[in-house]
């Protein structure tokens, strides 16, 4: 059986079975271990209340447990729910052990090897406790080992078939899988085990918007915020819906919610600078940009942005050196040649920008616009064969092009290869008829000898430019040599 269609099948097989075992064994009370284990899972506090609320806790809330909760990650609120929470003795309980409380603690401050490790250590321990299974599951999610995390999210799931939070993990991993199909079906599984689960709700949503199904993503994260109204990720998800549809007005209030609610959310503060600037807000992007920096310095991606907006500023040494600085962090960054490229030649360091540009060209072999400006870089420090070789392939790879022609005529014309120049300048024309076009095929044209058809294109660019004084003075000069000589 097929990987796509076998977790559909034990989706639907849980499904079936899990109210038939919820009428049989009533969950029994939260016990202190599958309190961390969820905690430390990152599964959020309301859903944890509510199963706190419904449940009850097998363990009295000492000065002790309390320490080792707060360590895992459970804020006072929490600490409060399950302090108030039904206690229900547990003569068979047995004390946690203390590799779940350092996983824990690892996992809280993101030091996600060393808490895969000793996960690892609890599965191998007790492979039956479907909770332990959840929390190497959640550790892989973090450390996007996809497919590693299904299989445990899965055991889970073959264990404890009744907990909709396994379901809500296996949707969120075949999402970041490309696998929208079984995103979704395991969302709708986990919602019908909980209509109550905003988490579902939300993996629904992905899931909908990697099948394109913009709209009725943004249904599902309106669900999700019903139901947990504070939850920054969902914010930040419909910003990302909304620029999709072209929204971007509501996708920057979408990414402002989601920074009242979390203002360290560097990936919030990033996205807000990419909407600021599609808006033309540059220097608000700017100050996106330089926040999420801040908060997340060896990110690539977010200097890449900002050295692209310093470039649209024309604010070029600050683009030189965001760029640099990526470049030293990040030796394998491939994106931003261009813009680089762009500012060294704005700065005339010709030599730096044919440099960049032809990483640019390795980067986006098919480009015809990253070979175009590497030609004309080529003709502006006089090595015009290798400009041909670059311009030619810009044609080929973008033939309605008016610039290209244009450029690769300048080539031409540079070689002294007049005829196939002319024959450009032509082109250029034809699909674009500036005033530029047609002055450069008169200075072709006048090269050959054609005076008369160079003086009617001179005459077409004035006509189309009577403000540029070189046309005039081109046609004057054209006009003296064309006269017969009056000293016979």
């Amino acid at each position: 059986m097929s990987r796509t269609k076998l977790p559909l099948l034990i989706g639907f097989l849980l499904l079936a079975l899990g109210p038939l075992l919820g009428q049989s064994n009533p969950a029994p009370p939260v016990s202190r271990c599958q309190l961390t284990t969820w905690v430390a899972g990152r599964i959020s506090e309301s859903r944890i209340g509510r199963l706190l609320s419904q449940r009850g806790v097998s363990f009295p809330l000492s000065s002790a447990a309390g320490q080792q909760l707060r360590a895992s990650g459970a804020s006072t609120r929490l600490l409060r729910r399950v302090k108030g929470a039904r206690y229900f003795a547990d003569p068979k309980a047995t004390e946690c052990p203390a590799e779940l409380f350092r996983a824990a603690q690892l996992l809280r401050d993101e030091k996600y090897d060393a808490a895969q490790s000793l996960a690892n250590d609890l599965v191998h321990s007790q492979p039956d406790n479907a909770d332990y299974h959840f929390l190497l599951g959640e550790v892989l999610l973090l450390e996007e080992e996809w497919d590693a995390a299904l299989e445990e999210f899965t055991e889970s799931a073959r264990l404890h078939p009744g907990f909709p939070e396994t379901h809500d993990r296996m949707a969120y991993a075949f999402y970041r899988s490309d696998d929208a199909e079984n995103a979704i079906a395991e969302a709708r599984t986990a919602l019908s085990m909980d209509p109550g689960n905003a988490e579902a709700y939300r993996y629904l949503g992905l899931g909908l918007f990697a099948t394109g199904k913009s709209y009725a993503a943004l249904h599902a994260f309106e669900e999700s915020l019903a139901r947990e109204p504070e939850n920054a990720d969902v914010y930040y998800d419909i910003g990302i819906a909304h620029r999709d549809l072209a929204d971007l007005r509501g996708a920057m209030l979408a990414y402002q919610h989601a920074l009242d609610l979390r203002p360290n959310f560097w990936e919030a503060h990033s996205n807000l600078g990419v909407v600021l600037h599609d808006l033309g807000r540059l220097d608000e992007a700017i100050a996106e940009y330089r926040e999420a920096k801040r908060l997340a310095p060896g990110e690539a991606s977010i200097r890449n942005n900002l050295g692209n907006t310093y470039c649209d500023k024309q604010q070029y040494d600050a683009a030189i050196a965001e760029f640099q600085e990526l470049y030293r962090i990040d030796a394998g960054w491939d994106r931003g040649h261009a813009c680089l490229a762009e500012a060294y030649m704005a700065k005339k360091d010709y030599g730096r920008a044919v440099a960049e540009l032809r990483k640019s060209v390795l980067q986006n072999p098919t480009g015809a616009g990253e070979h175009r400006v590497l030609g004309q870089a080529l003709l502006l420090i006089n090595q015009p064969e290798e400009a041909l070789q670059e311009l030619r392939m810009a044609v080929y790879l973008a033939p309605d092009s008016a610039i290209t022609h244009h450029y690769l005529g300048t080539a031409l014309f540079e070689t002294q290869s007049f005829e196939e120049a002319e024959k450009e300048f032509r082109e250029a024309v034809r699909l674009e008829p500036t005033a530029q076009n047609h002055y450069s095929l008169a200075a072709c044209l006048m090269a050959v000898g054609h005076n008369d058809e160079a003086l009617a294109e001179l005459e077409s660019a004035s006509r189309l430019d009577p403000s540029e004084a070189l046309y005039r003075a081109r046609t004057e000069e054209l006009l003296k040599a064309m006269a017969p000589n009056t000293n016979h």
